[in-house]
């Protein structure tokens, strides 16, 4: 029986380490389970999770050249993938500037006439801002009593 990345095993923790657990699989075997890969969660202290002699489930996440095998458990108990459904794309609006209909529809305006649009809104809204505080705050016009 080969080891192909991909595939589920049962092992035996033979050793752990501050980085990971060592996994004797069928045939003898060893592989490792990297610190990252024992849980879905963030592990502190791998001796939290596993000792030694503990069987588990593992998948084989690579195999390189030098014979180095990497395990998971964590990927090992994840659910079955969902199948990919692609959302239905949703109509588009017709005018999404509330202002396109004053404009007649949508007219392409070039950078300036864009900037002279945005300047003279802006100078409308804060003159309306100026206006609504000074009164509540006594501003010039208030008197004071």
């Amino acid at each position: 029986m080969s080891i192909e990345v991909g595939s589920k095993l049962q092992g035996k923790v033979t050793g752990i380490t501050n980085f990971g657990a060592f996994v004797e699989l069928p045939e003898g075997i060893t592989g490792l389970v990297h610190i990252s890969e024992v849980a879905d969660n963030y592990v502190k202290d791998i001796n939290e999770h596993l000792k030694v002699g503990d069987e588990v489930e593992v998948k084989v996440i690579n195999v390189e050249k030098d014979g180095k095998i990497g395990l998971s458990i964590k990927k090992a108990k994840e659910r079955e993938v969902k199948e990919y459904k692609p959302r239905q794309a949703r109509p588009q609006r017709q005018n999404r500037d509330n202002r396109g209909d004053q404009r007649g529809g949508a007219v392409k305006e070039n950078f300036e006439q864009k900037m002279s649009r945005f300047l003279k809104d802006s100078e409308e809204r804060l003159t309306s801002l100026k206006r609504n505080t000074e009164s509540k705050r006594g501003g010039r016009g208030a008197r004071r009593g």
